[in-house]
């Protein structure tokens, strides 16, 4: 068998193709909202000056949200990106398939995430495994050049 056919085969085992162009218009409905919220943030936060605020409590309380509002944002850049390369998996042909183990991922698990690379016992495994590290303080140990 040559790689053509190997690869056509792959395709067939794979999605649908009716079941890829509904994730690819989930995920593009995501992106194209998430950017439009981004907009929406950038130019609403050029509005408010901490001069407009002589209280220093009312300017304390801006900024509190001001960095509330970059850590919510630098998460959704993140889910961004997680969105794009979904949809590189979709047009590659590789979306719904388990990166760790090359299973199917199940339709439930797309439709609830369906920019995730995992299965759910992959993803399950990995948390049990973080957790684990977490515990024992394996993680976060600062790494000390030998």
């Amino acid at each position: 068998m040559n790689a053509r056919s190997e690869r056509v085969g792959e395709k067939k085992a794979g999605m649908n193709q009716e079941k890829l162009i509904y994730y690819k218009g989930l995920l593009e409905g995501k992106l194209r909202a998430l950017l439009d919220e981004a907009e929406k943030a950038v130019n609403g936060m050029g509005r408010e000056r901490s001069e407009d605020f002589p209280d220093p409590t009312d300017r304390a309380s801006l900024e509190s949200d001001r960095n509330f509002q970059l850590r919510i944002k630098d998460r959704e850049r993140k889910l961004i990106q997680k969105i794009k390369e979904a949809l590189d998996r979709v047009e590659d042909g590789t979306f719904g398939t388990c990166e760790a183990c090359g299973k199917p991922i199940s339709e439930k698990r797309l439709m609830a995430r369906p920019m995730t690379t995992q299965c759910i016992d992959c993803k399950t495994e990995d948390e049990q495994k973080e957790r684990l590290e977490k515990l024992r303080g394996t993680k976060d140990a600062p790494k000390f050049p030998s």
